[in-house]
């Protein structure tokens, strides 16, 4: 009698599911912007260049052999705000001194729970970048894991010219686009938060709506923090009301975070896309609307580089 229940109980559940999931058709295909390690393994087999987006000192200390590094500060800038993107002229500075070219298929992993990796790609692909670009899911300690060998030795580097194009407005969102926002709120553009549960609590743009970029991810200090699957992406941003036809507009501190929940996104077939750049940072210097909440939530307790 109880595994007649347990089947009849399943089988319910797997049929309100599928139901659930008819209604997912409406995303894009998803282009696979994430990849696990194992599949990175593969694709370094295939010619991808292994990017290294953690910090230089990090990188000296150990990498995966054969990467080459673009740390966070060699594609960001102080101004308006700190770490801000970078002109066209540094970035293409940072890929040449990498021995990229503008064509130059890429494979970018991190050690900070994929937010340098992820910002790092949104970089390249603001500026034009025409290669194709992979984030490694679970960054250094999934490749770790996959069996790729360790080093402290600098992999070396060619000699390439690499030219960033124009860059691409659509991904970007402006101080100004949000202000018009506050004064002509727009039902097809969602503003989303994505700092901590006590960050968004001491204020936050007003009309955004809470989503800590961490629950794009399976935290796990040990291991490396992997995206979590598509089809989880996409019923936990459905099931708020965030649909694949809405422009959606992201923000943190200084919009490091924030690529996270971009590249999420994206990877879930979501399409319309921006980073609004200068970020909290940006807002809460110039005395902007501010809106705070009136009952605290549990403070996260993440110990990632919140940018």
């Amino acid at each position: 009698m109880k595994t007649s229940k347990a089947s009849a109980f399943f089988a319910l559940t797997f049929l309100l599911f599928a139901a659930f999931s008819c209604t997912l058709t409406d995303y894009a295909d998803s282009d696979t912007l994430i990849v696990s390690a194992r599949e990175a393994v593969k694709k370094i087999e295939e010619g991808y260049i292994l990017l290294d987006a953690q910090k230089a000192t990090s990188y000296g200390k150990r990498h995966i052999e054969g990467a080459v590094n673009i740390e966070r500060k060699a594609i960001m800038i102080k101004e308006p705000v700190a770490n801000s993107l970078a002109t066209a002229e540094i970035v293409s500075q940072a890929a040449e001194a990498a021995g990229l070219t503008e064509s130059s298929n890429i494979l970018i992993y991190d050690d900070n729970n994929n937010m340098d990796a992820t910002r790092l790609y949104w970089t390249l692909k603001i500026w034009g970048h025409e290669g194709d670009i992979r984030v490694v899911s679970g960054g250094f300690k999934a490749l770790q894991a996959a069996g790729l060998a360790i080093t402290d030795q600098a992999a070396p580097v060619r000699k390439t010219t690499y030219h960033a194009k124009a860059l691409n407005k659509s991904m970007i969102a402006t101080k100004e686009e949000i202000l018009a926002l506050l004064d002509n709120p727009s039902p097809d553009t969602i503003l989303i938060d994505v700092r901590t549960d006590e960050e968004y609590n001491a204020g936050s743009i007003p009309g955004s709506i809470h989503i800590n970029h961490e629950r794009n991810m399976f935290i796990n200090d040990e291991k490396g923090s992997t995206f979590r699957p598509v089809s989880h992406i996409r019923v936990l941003y459905k099931e708020l009301g965030i649909m694949p036809e809405d422009e959606i507009i992201m923000y943190c501190k200084s919009s490091v975070r924030a690529a996270n929940t971009y590249a999420a996104l994206y990877n879930a077939g979501y399409r319309n896309l921006k980073i609004y750049d200068g970020a909290w940072l940006e807002w809460s210097s110039e005395k902007l609307p501010v809106f705070k909440t009136e009952v605290k939530a549990q403070t996260s307790t993440s110990q990632t580089d919140n940018s």
